[in-house]
């Protein structure tokens, strides 16, 4: 059992919170069962470490018959030392240390998707989080980071994620212009949102829904800039019927996200 909080291996894992780190090792941490559920059931083959302590891995028998499936060996340690190597206060027993699983932009387009999530400049890791798992809920085929948004494997948005990380594609780095083009190039209508667009609705109708689509969604205090939104096929907008100001950006990414879902299930006669 680990028992020393200062030890170099708990340091290794605790220095994963830091961007730096992960950069350099092509790691990234994971916290809670329910995140190293989804690890073990969709990407086992990433899990480099895991970690418990007795008292939460017995909690989960789920947990045990999937690592021991998978040939994966818990290594136990204290609270103590399990509080030192996690980014949130309650890890809840479990922690993991997983390779991160770069895409890119070519082979997802390259596989003829339906859906994909453009977030460009997403700063905050609760938002990003919250997208990626809308577009997984919603079928999304994948989501790709361009400009300075958030890491995904920013331990926030990792939670936020609640696993779904680790059932779509998450492309990261790309230039926006380059991305867009590549989305044309495969038949794939770029729609921006933004509060100076056109009516969702009334594009819905029209047809435009129905067709491949790329949601291009900003950053959250300014949106998109006006050469990102030169860029886009259509420019959206969500109606507001009642007196809010605004939608928070995740809030409305996912409406916007399941309302092509359902328009294109529809003309597919799901």
């Amino acid at each position: 059992m680990l028992e020393n909080p200062r030890s170099p291996r708990v340091r290794a894992v605790a220095k994963l919170t830091k961007r730096s780190a992960r950069t350099e090792t092509g790691l990234f941490l994971l916290e809670g069962p329910q995140a190293v559920r989804e690890a073990l059931a969709y990407r086992p083959e990433g899990i480099v470490e895991l970690f418990a302590t007795p008292t939460g891995w017995e909690k989960h028998p789920d947990l045990r018959s999937a690592s021991t499936a998978h040939g994966i060996k818990v290594e136990y340690v204290t609270e103590y030392v399990l509080n030192a190597m996690a980014d949130t206060v309650t890890p809840q027993g479990v922690i993991a240390v997983v390779r991160q699983a770069p895409t890119s932009a070519r082979d997802i387009f390259a596989a003829s998707p339906r859906l994909i999530a453009i977030c460009e400049e997403v700063r905050d890791p609760g938002n990003l989080g919250t997208i990626i798992r809308a577009a997984d809920a919603a079928g999304a085929d994948a989501v790709i980071l361009t400009g300075r948004t958030v890491d995904p494997h920013n331990p926030k948005v990792v939670r936020a994620t609640t696993g779904s990380l680790f059932h779509l594609p998450v492309s990261v780095g790309g230039d926006l212009e380059d991305v867009v083009e590549r989305a044309h190039a495969a038949g794939v209508t770029v729609l921006a949102a933004d509060v100076k667009g056109d009516d969702l609705l009334q594009a819905r109708a029209d047809g435009v829904l129905a067709q491949p689509t790329a949601w291009l969604f900003g950053n959250e205090a300014r949106g998109l800039e006006e050469s990102a939104l030169a860029l886009a096929d259509h420019v959206l907008k969500l109606p507001i019927f009642g007196r809010a100001e605004s939608l928070n950006l995740a809030t409305a990414a996912s409406v916007c996200l399941y309302e092509s879902a359902f328009t294109q299930r529809a003309a597919d006669g799901r």
